[in-house]
């Protein structure tokens, strides 16, 4: 039988989850919220050309048929492009990266296309996810209990070409643009019929994610350059491993419906390249805790607080402790990971008292249409308990920027 589930309309009109945030200064937490053109560009630039360098390798040694060299630079390209889906695209759905608005809407169009994302769809959940993170009935984006698996086919998937996620990407962006409905239940969910503008914006996308990479395999054929349909409309693919490895940490094995990021979010520590490429979410709980910080600003956040948050785990730790939580969960399907917490701050943070502005509840640019800064007001208003001031969101809502 069908679950039936509450109206999400209904949900953020009576739901109240009052989160609780490590202290810090208003005046610092202004400055660690501060965009930079400079600086947003240095990451989505950078990162940019890590794709174009190691795809030009890739395919300079396809044409020299050094197949061997071919496959290890293909591999170290399917590394790095996997990233783009969900995690590129997730900054500047948050609208954080640059100050310059426009710039972040025309980057997380193009990443969208390469990355088979549509940002319509991704905000609109992600919101949620952020206001009820890990209360099922505000935010189905991420559910517990979640198997960290190692299964070897899995594992084969994930070193080689990931044929499933194949399917997942292009099975539900087909199925969007032709039919108008999504493929899971939580997506429906957040485009209420009674709101078909939004509905139809998705769809729209949908269609411009299909025109693209038909268009790229068009020329592919036409043209007979075959790596580049194997690089653009492919890549996110190909050795999806270290995406797999360095995300499910995220709220894996930890507990839901709690008020308290720390108990519900996991920071790890990765090497300068592996968090350059995933976009410092390493720093997951920080980001959970105040999103409207640029991600770039986010180890300056964590080491703002450090003193009320949980030591950050190794990858290998956060891994141990997942497949530990994992397999106690088969005999005790209720029991979740409590991660310990160090005792509460008895001195307010210097330069002022904690953070209970409009800052603090700020989720950047993320908010769709639908959800806009009058609605976001009010919901912040109701279950963070902030007062949130005129212009503390920031910028239009999702799907309105400037551009």
């Amino acid at each position: 039988m069908k679950e039936t589930r509450e109206p999400m309309s209904q949900v953020r009109d009576t739901f109240k989850v009052s989160w609780y945030r490590s202290p810090i200064a208003p005046d610092r937490l202004k400055g660690l919220t501060t965009r930079s053109n400079l600086r947003g560009a240095l990451q989505a630039l950078g990162f940019l050309a890590l794709v174009v360098v190691v795809g030009a390798a890739a395919w300079y040694f396809y044409a020299v048929h050094f197949w061997a060299l071919m496959a290890v630079a293909l591999f170290l390209y399917g590394t790095i492009y996997s990233f783009i889906p969900g995690l590129v695209t997730h900054e500047l759905s948050h609208g954080t990266v640059f100050k310059t608005k426009w710039l972040n809407a025309v980057f997380l169009r193009f990443y969208s296309l390469l990355g088979w994302t549509n940002f319509y769809q991704y905000k609109r959940s992600h919101t949620f996810h952020h206001l009820f993170t890990l209360h099922p009935r505000g935010d189905r984006e991420v559910v517990l209990p979640m198997a960290p698996s190692l299964h070897p086919l899995r594992l084969f998937l994930l070193f080689t070409f990931n044929f499933e996620a194949l399917w997942i990407f292009v099975s539900s962006t087909i199925r969007l643009a032709f039919t108008g409905k999504f493929s899971n239940e939580w997506s429906e969910a957040v485009f209420p019929h009674e709101e078909p503008g939004t509905r139809r914006e998705a769809i729209g996308w949908a269609w411009a994610i299909l025109a693209f990479h038909s268009t790229i395999i068009a020329v592919t054929i036409i043209f007979r350059v075959w790596p580049l349909a194997v690089l653009v409309t492919f890549g996110m693919f190909f050795a999806n491993w270290w995406t797999y490895f360095v995300g499910l940490p995220m709220h894996n094995g930890l507990r839901d419906n709690v008020a308290d990021f720390r108990l519900c979010c996991r920071t790890i520590t990765l090497d300068p390249f592996s968090r350059f490429i995933y976009w410092h979410m390493s720093w997951h709980t920080e980001h959970h805790m105040y999103a409207a910080v640029p991600c770039y600003n986010l180890r300056r956040l964590a080491d703002t607080i450090a003193a009320d948050m949980p030591a950050p785990r190794s990858l290998i730790a956060a891994w141990k402790e997942m497949r530990q939580t994992w397999h106690r969960q088969k005999k005790e399907p209720k029991y979740q990971f409590d991660t310990p917490l160090p005792q509460k701050p008895t001195q307010k943070p210097k330069g002022g008292k904690s953070a209970q502005d409009p800052l603090g509840s700020s989720l950047g640019n993320l908010a769709p249409k639908g959800l806009d800064q009058a609605g976001l007001r009010f919901l912040l208003q109701r279950r963070v308990g902030f007062e949130v001031q005129n212009g503390a969101l920031g910028g239009k809502p999702c799907g309105g920027y400037a551009e």
